[in-house]
């Protein structure tokens, strides 16, 4: 299964908030990685200002807010 990458940070409310609607959208058809940001330097020096950030097969998909069409453009993909 491919997996898709959400970059984040415990306490981030926004970060939650997309999570918890990105759940339901991939579920079974999608792996999800949530990465803390403040786990890895490289991705807290990227990340920082951005998250939370969805990343799939390298590319960025969303930052800030989720957005349902690009995850249902991949998953039509």
């Amino acid at each position: 299964m491919k997996v898709l990458q959400v970059y984040s940070r415990q306490g981030c409310h926004l970060c939650e908030d997309l999570i918890e609607a990105l759940h339901p959208l991939i579920e079974g058809k999608l792996e999800l990685e949530v990465r803390d940001i403040d786990t890895n330097r490289d991705w807290h020096e990227r990340w920082f200002m951005d998250i939370p950030v969805v990343e799939y097969e390298g590319r960025v998909v969303c930052m800030h807010f989720l957005d349902q069409d690009a995850i249902t453009g991949i998953l039509r993909g």
